[in-house]
């Protein structure tokens, strides 16, 4: 048995399950997310992915819309990780450093 699970109620409102969203929203200094371009999946081709958030989804969505806007490409944040076409490693490196977040670059 792995959860108490009400089967029926007539009355009064659900209790509702937090263990899922205990994502915590750090301030951008205390997080240090990590940059990779890869070839893996996609088709071959070639993507960068930012690894280490600890915000959010909300935050995550509004941080992917910023980095594709400034890069000029697609991409698509889920597991609090965030892929942007193509290879802007460099480029993402210098606006995470600007938005306060201590960010490097790994797999070189």
């Amino acid at each position: 048995m792995t959860k108490n699970r009400v089967v029926y109620r007539e009355f009064g409102v659900p209790e509702e399950d937090d263990s899922d969203n205990n994502v915590v929203d750090l301030p951008p200094q205390q997080q240090n997310p990590r940059i990779q371009v890869t070839r893996r999946g996609k088709g071959g081709k070639t993507v960068t992915e930012v690894t280490g958030f600890q915000t959010t989804p909300e935050n995550l969505a509004k941080l992917t819309k910023q980095l594709k806007n400034q890069c000029g490409t697609g991409g698509t944040s889920k597991e609090q990780a965030i892929e942007i076409q193509g290879d802007c490693s460099q480029k993402i490196l210098q606006i995470l450093l600007g938005l306060g977040y201590k960010a490097k670059i790994s797999g070189k």
